[in-house]
């Protein structure tokens, strides 16, 4: 009987603890997840007292629009630019602060340092150098006698600066993980190929890319999702221009929300956005983790 009464009490003080955290997750996650797949069969514009149930009207609506299709291609192209290039240079950045010598602390923390600004002030910052003729950029090119290229203004040019911007923020965060994952790998098997004379190179296809498996999986899936759900920047540095060229999944969501009023065309944006990122993990999973070494 007492075992019973210290297990009950035991479990009642746990749930107790958990609470909290139970509720601000059932409110801020689980509750508008749901709401947003019941808005999207919906319509609910501003003014209207209560949704109207309209089947699958948005999604045939968004599939058939021409300019919903440009921004997904938008997306995938932004993501094709930042993703690979952020987790190389992350790689190498690890790669290069992966010993114990004199000043690497400083250089882990100027890696790093991008990670904890706001994206809101970096976009700002950016902006500066990509201004159009008084940006550092352009004038940067007069100085070497050649024409000002004012990035932002174009179509073919808006995304690469975008990117360039993204990738040189990101770099840092992902060479976190990866370095926890370098530092993971046993210096005897470095040793042990020196020995048989294997290269550099040798040692780090042979060796560090298998055992670091793991750490790409999850580097990769978190570079995919996170260059999805970007939007500070797009609001301070074009808010879609040139013509929705820099216009990205989640800055439609944005629009249609708080500068349409169009809550259920919104709604139905943000299932197909988490339907992406939910395929998108899973695919990672699914094909990766036959092919991963664990530890």
């Amino acid at each position: 009987m007492k075992k019973m009464k210290r297990t009950v009490k035991t479990n009642l003080t746990a749930w107790a603890l958990l609470a909290p955290s139970l509720v601000f997750l059932l409110t801020f996650t689980v509750f508008p997840i749901f709401r947003s797949i019941y808005l999207g069969f919906t319509r609910y514009e501003l003014g209207m007292m209560k949704p109207e149930f309209i089947g699958l009207k948005n999604y045939v609506d968004l599939f058939g629009s021409a300019i919903f299709w440009k921004i997904i291609g938008n997306t995938v192209a932004f993501s094709l630019m930042t993703v690979i290039p952020s987790m190389v240079l992350g790689l190498a950045l690890a790669s290069l602060v992966n010993h114990k010598r004199k000043g690497v602390g400083f250089l882990r923390t100027s890696f790093f340092y991008p990670v904890v600004m706001p994206m809101i002030a970096i976009a700002s910052i950016w902006m500066f150098i990509y201004m159009a003729d008084s940006g550092m950029l352009d004038q940067f090119l007069l100085k070497l006698g050649m024409q000002p290229m004012n990035v932002l203004s174009y179509k073919e040019s808006v995304k690469p600066a975008m990117a360039f911007m993204y990738v040189w923020k990101e770099a840092g965060y992902l060479m976190i993980f990866f370095l926890s994952g370098l530092q993971n790998i046993s210096g005897e098997l470095y040793e042990a190929a020196r020995i048989d004379g294997a290269t550099g190179w040798t040692a780090f296809k042979k060796i560090t890319l298998p055992l670091l498996g793991p750490t790409l999986l999850f580097v990769s899936t978190i570079a995919l999702t996170n260059s999805i759900k970007l939007v500070d920047h797009i609001v301070i540095m074009t808010e879609g221009a040139p013509n929705n060229a820099s216009t990205m999944l989640l800055f439609y969501i944005y629009q249609q929300g708080f500068a349409w009023f169009d809550q259920a065309k919104a709604s139905a944006l943000t299932v197909i956005m988490l339907v992406i990122m939910l395929a998108i993990a899973m695919l990672q999973f699914v094909k990766s983790d036959r092919k991963i070494h664990y530890n």
